[in-house]
């Protein structure tokens, strides 16, 4: 205990000094944590993704659809559970900055698919009754004030003309991992309109939602399923929801992996801040060290004195940045959900923010250390006065 009160005092003997360096750690732990968070964000989709859903698309893009009647044949495949379908809608709620993910699926199915997605058994209910329902998440409707039973009007992109929909339920999700901002709602409402408005793009989907019996037999009825397709106007693919969710991570790994550097940088830069920190101290303190050694205290009492106060530094701001990086989280989360519908500190990214302190306040402490074991009493002694 006293040597622990002795390392604070020694840490806050000149306090604006330390200050300022416990506020540099702040920032950069913060910093880093925040940008591992969006990291984790980025991936988000594939950590939830489940190991018994599978994904058959169309083999040259995802932007080529396939016709409506290839269910009933994937349903035949030995493995599969169940079949599903849905579009992506790409609708806008009054302005275009309101983006949310909005799609047309096939309504019963989605529900048995996604068994993460919470539907009160009512409003589960009333959205397979009504033609024109949809289902929400609980935070794209809390982000736009809707309410069971209000009317909503997407303008569509994709499919032009304005659509209305009555929300019929909102969900939540099961973890904390669960998309809570998707919207959904009968791929027959589309497809009557679209019969009457383009026939050419009706009676087709954009990909298959396939539930399987069990994660061991997936690669199996994902070949089954391309194989029954092969040399046909519209073959697919087939793969793991996973790998579906990573296939888009892909396009923007660049980024990713800037921002992985960035953090890494980061570190580095308050590394060096808080080195120079540490050697200012032991340079004012090195007539000190020479009496310590004149009293008989060893070269490593002394080292384990300035790690000690490296470590109290280091810890103060690492703990602070720790705390702050929940509530900053929460606030970029909130503000920018449509773009990071999951956006929560993962316990990794805290041990990373821990391991981060730990590295700066042991590297920090190392040439230190070096000089004041390598100092000879007498050289030390013309440093008083």
């Amino acid at each position: 205990m006293g040597l622990l009160k002795l390392l604070f005092r020694n840490a806050f003997r000149h306090r604006l000094r330390t200050f300022l360096t416990v506020l540099g750690i702040t920032i950069a732990i913060l910093a880093f944590g925040m940008l591992r968070t969006v990291v984790g964000a980025w991936y988000a989709g594939v950590e939830a993704s489940s190991a018994t859903r599978l994904i058959t698309r169309n083999s040259v893009s995802l932007v080529f659809f396939l016709p409506i009647s290839y269910k009933e044949k994937i349903r035949q495949v030995p493995g599969v559970k169940e079949v599903g379908y849905s579009d992506w809608f790409g609708g806008v709620y009054k302005e275009e900055k309101n983006f949310f993910p909005n799609f047309a699926t096939d309504a019963k199915t989605a529900l048995e698919l996604f068994p993460e997605f919470i539907v009160p058994e009512a409003q589960k209910n009333a959205f397979l009754r009504d033609r024109k329902g949809a289902v929400v998440g609980i935070k794209t409707a809390k982000r736009f004030g809707w309410k069971i039973g209000d009317l909503v009007t997407l303008r569509g992109t994709i499919f032009p003309g304005n659509w209305e929909f009555v929300i019929r339920g909102i969900y939540h999700g099961s973890q904390k991992s669960t998309d809570e901002t998707q919207f959904f709602f009968h791929w027959n409402y589309l497809n009557e309109s679209l019969k009457k408005t383009a026939p050419y793009r009706a009676d087709k989907v954009g990909w298959f939602l396939v539930g399987i019996t069990s994660p061991d037999v997936a690669a199996d009825v994902a070949v089954a399923i391309d194989k029954l397709f092969e040399n046909s106007l519209a073959e697919t693919i087939t793969e793991t929801e996973k790998a579906f969710q990573l296939s888009f991570i892909s396009m923007t790994e660049a980024i990713v992996v800037v921002i992985q550097l960035v953090s890494i940088i980061v570190i580095i830069i308050i590394m060096a801040v808080m080195a120079n920190t540490m050697a200012m101290t032991v340079r004012e303190r090195t007539g000190e060290y020479a009496i310590m050694k004149t009293l008989g205290f060893g070269g490593w009492h002394i080292a384990a004195l300035i790690l000690g106060e490296s470590l109290v530094i280091a810890a103060t701001g690492t703990l602070s940045g720790i705390a702050l990086t929940f509530p900053a989280a929460k606030a970029f989360g909130d503000s920018l959900s449509q773009y990071f519908p999951i956006f929560n500190v993962a316990r990794s990214t805290v041990y990373m923010e821990v391991a981060a302190g730990l590295i700066v306040a042991i590297v920090a402490a190392i040439f230190p250390i070096w000089r004041s074991i390598q100092l000879r009493i007498a050289d030390g002694l013309r440093r008083i006065g």
